[in-house]
């Protein structure tokens, strides 16, 4: 494949080489390319899917620490994204690579890639200097060469110095070598003799010519003293120095101690020792030579993986008045040590992994690089026993970190994972890296309650919509897993359905009344309560609630005898009947509360003559405190307190008439005023309405079928009275019976039937002989009636001898 990038006005062509060796792919391009140059098609190059690219997570791993190369998703070619300058990157190098590893996951791949980064001309040749001086002696014999100062050319191979160029002369030409690194130096050859006399110096041009397209070339003046003869020069007593040294070797230790001689005498024996200007600045910063005693020690780091070998090249000159030199080669081979520590790299790193993970999932790729060679850059790496993660390789120095055993957020919601790894050199070399993993939630926990069931007690005629309780459930998950919510389940354990009572708050649980409860009406109820979380799926769990209402005394008594329906009653008696504990009649009154709010005490309060009646305090019974006497009131006006035990306490209160009859005939009448509010009705006091209005019913028979029987006996006895009281007289008919109004009061007249109104559009006459006085007689109790009191004017009475 081939690209043509324009720079001015030229064309350069670039040439991009793939080879296929050993599983890697390798690429060849030149240095200096613009940033998005194509460097090869690496999708088609590995057979790979342009468009699973980016579902893949492809994505290119440098060895570098800068990025140099990118690949276009779209098309998957390989592109230069950042200036690549080989004479930085890869120094003098003859190789200059830049790998790099594609990797790709779902499944994982990995790839290596070569990038060999081709030289270009654009280094152009340079002297150190501007001018370089040479004595010779004049009694130099031709063929006398003079080693010049190389020019340095950051380029490598072909565009390197290829040639030098010396002005044109009659008495010195050029001889050309080749060192060991490929490179080319230059030597002053003497073709003619010199003749001081003649001419005492030479000024020449030295041009340095690199081989690149276009040539490149540097100039420096040489100029050449003619000297006086010295005419023998220094010999080292080896040509080659070769010496190993271990890196990381301490600043001032002694590497090698250079020895040469001079036959001459005197000054022109003594010696100087000097690198040469082939020696590299780099060599120069970490040896130093003694110009003295010709030591050469170490001044700087050696560092193995940096560079492996010196060449130095070293210099002695006489001091002699025409100084002679000599010259010889120092190689210096570093020897490696286990300085380096194996670094850890991780790429696809997964930082959150669910804790329903199956084991076996990866969580990161892991590559292991040392920088030591042989035993000292052999690594392994091994993770902490002690998590439920495992390393797994993949090829060497490469592995994969995965799940060894199931995961519990609610047990370890984060794991540090501590990846150490050590070479196998000696003493060995460690290197740990920190992996923070969190484990992310799954709805694996329902809701659980505090309690599995509740009592809730709650006051009657509570205010509707207040919160009568708080229901509370947790959920160890995160989230909305554990985000809990609260509904009433519409099946109900006890009861009928909860709906028309209570209401629960979804998120706080609170427990709302939507009516004001009453306790007469109802006791208790149950409801289930559920738990939901906000999954998916969602769990949930259920609690039962347990309501109980509790009693307040919020209802008064109700007389229910001798006045049902009404405030005050009459009830007549014969002056007989009035002696020490005598019943004359019994209060009854009812109390729709419970307990202590039910537990009722009577009172008289007020009275026409407190001696002459009492009352039982719990009882209610009215009896006789002592005989009747003439200057007594034959008209008794009792008021009756019922009070209940609540607190605080209810009452009502009733007045009772009494008559005092004077003959012996027992006349009872009672009768009521004003009808009863119809809040005071409630279930029970119907079911006692229906008893007590059956039971009247019944009585009322019997009495009639016995007053009818004394009335035939009165007839067969002639008894006086018998005639002047007409009983069970028939003289009117039913239907002028229930023509006749129900009167206000009820007096005992002493003539004629006496009449009980025992319901409105309804009167019966009774009639008793005097013999009754001395039989039992009990009074009617009225039942009520659930009729709509407002329409209707409901009366009731009771007779009580």
């Amino acid at each position: 494949m081939a690209n043509i990038f324009g720079i001015g006005a030229s064309f350069i062509f670039l040439h991009t080489v793939l080879e296929l060796v050993l599983g890697q792919i390798r690429y060849s391009i030149p240095e200096e390319l613009e940033y998005g140059a194509f460097v090869g098609n690496i999708a088609e190059d590995l057979s790979l899917n342009v468009r699973e690219l980016s579902a893949r997570k492809f994505r290119i791993v440098s060895d570098s620490r800068k990025q140099y190369m990118e690949v276009n998703l779209k098309n998957g070619i390989l592109f230069v994204s950042a200036r690549i300058d080989r004479e930085q990157l890869c120094k003098k190098g003859s190789t200059c690579l830049l790998s790099v590893e594609i990797v790709l996951e779902n499944p994982l791949e990995i790839h290596r890639v070569s990038v060999e980064i081709l030289d270009i001309n654009d280094n152009a040749p340079r002297f150190s200097k501007d001018e370089y001086v040479l004595r010779i002696i004049e009694a130099i014999a031709p063929g006398m060469r003079f080693p010049l100062e190389s020019a340095h050319d950051a380029d490598v191979g072909r565009n390197a110095v290829s040639i030098y160029q010396i002005s044109v002369n009659e008495h010195f030409s050029l001889k050309f070598q080749t060192r060991n690194d490929a490179s080319t130096s230059a030597e002053l050859l003497l073709e003619k003799p010199l003749d001081r006399e003649e001419q005492s110096s030479f000024d020449l041009v030295l041009t340095a010519i690199d081989g690149g397209v276009p040539q490149r070339s540097g100039t420096t003046r040489i100029r050449i003293y003619v000297m006086d003869v010295n005419d023998n020069a220094p010999v080292f007593d080896h040509e080659t120095y070769r010496v190993n040294v271990e890196e990381n070797t301490p600043k001032g230790t002694l590497v090698v101690k250079l020895n040469a001689v001079d036959s001459d005498e005197g000054t022109n024996a003594e010696l100087t020792y000097s690198f040469t200007s082939h020696t590299s600045q780099k060599a120069r910063e970490v040896f130093k030579l003694n110009p003295i005693t010709g030591e050469i020690r170490v001044e700087g780091a050696l560092d193995f993986e940096e560079l492996a070998v010196y060449e130095l090249d070293v210099e002695t000159v006489d001091k002699g008045s025409y100084p002679l030199l000599g010259r010889a080669k120092v190689i210096v081979e570093l020897i490696d040590t286990n300085d380096n520590a194996p670094e850890i790299e991780v790429t696809s790193l997964s930082t959150t992994v669910s804790e329903d993970a199956l084991p076996g999932t990866r969580i990161a790729t892991i590559s292991i690089r040392d920088a030591d060679s042989s035993e000292n850059g052999q690594t392994q790496c091994d993770v902490d026993m002690d998590v439920p993660f495992q390393l797994q390789t993949t090829k060497s120095n490469n592995y994969k970190l995965v799940t060894s055993r199931t995961l519990d957020r609610e047990t370890t919601p984060m794991y540090n994972i501590s990846i150490l790894a050590r070479d196998r050199g000696s003493p060995p070399l460690a290197t740990k890296k920190l992996l923070i993993v969190s484990v992310s939630d799954v709805n694996d926990n329902a809701p659980r309650f505090t309690q599995s069931s509740y009592n809730v007690f709650v006051m009657e005629n509570n205010n509707p919509g207040a919160s009568i309780f708080a229901v509370t459930a947790s959920d160890a998950d995160l989230d909305q897993n554990g985000e809990v919510s609260y509904l009433i389940l519409k099946k109900q354990i006890k009861g009928g359905s909860s709906a028309p009572y209570i209401t629960i708050n979804s998120r706080s649980g609170n427990i709302n009344a939507l009516l004001s409860f009453d306790y007469e009406k109802l006791k208790n109820f149950e409801f289930k309560v559920q738990a939901r979380d906000a999954g998916n799926p969602p769990l949930s769990s259920t609690a039962i609630v347990n309501v109980i209402i509790l009693d307040q005394n919020d209802n008064a008594p109700i007389i229910v005898s001798p006045s049902a329906w009404n405030i005050s009653s009459a009830v007549k008696i014969l002056s007989q009947s009035l002696y020490p504990g005598n019943l004359l009649t019994k209060v009854i009154a009812t109390d729709a509360d419970s307990g202590q709010n039910m537990r009722l005490s009577f009172k008289i309060i007020e009275a026409t003559d407190p001696s002459l009646l009492s009352i039982g305090l719990f009882t209610g019974e009215i009896k006789a405190v002592r005989g009747y006497k003439q200057y007594d009131s034959t008209t008794q006006r009792v008021v009756i307190l019922v009070k209940d035990n609540g607190q605080p306490s209810l009452s009502s209160s009733a007045t009772v008439y009494f008559s005092i009859m004077p003959n012996g005939t027992d006349k009872l009448s009672v009768y009521s005023h004003q009808p009863r509010n119809p809040e005071q009705f409630s279930d029970l006091n119907v079911y006692l309405i229906i008893i007590f209005g059956s039971t009247s019913f019944m009585f009322l028979v019997i009495i009639i079928f016995l007053v009818a029987l004394k009335c035939k006996q009165a007839r067969s006895s002639n008894y006086y009275e018998s005639t002047n009281y007409c009983c069970c007289s028939q003289r009117e008919s039913n239907a002028a019976f229930n023509r006749r109004a129900v009167p206000k009061e009820m007096n005992i007249y002493p003539r004629g039937p006496l009449t009980l109104p025992i319901a409105e559009g309804n009167q019966y006459t009774l009639c008793l002989s005097p013999e009754s006085s001395k039989s039992d007689f009990l009074f009617l109790k009225p039942c009520e009636v659930t009729l709509p009191l407002n329409d209707i004017n409901l009366h009731g009475s009771s007779v009580g001898k």
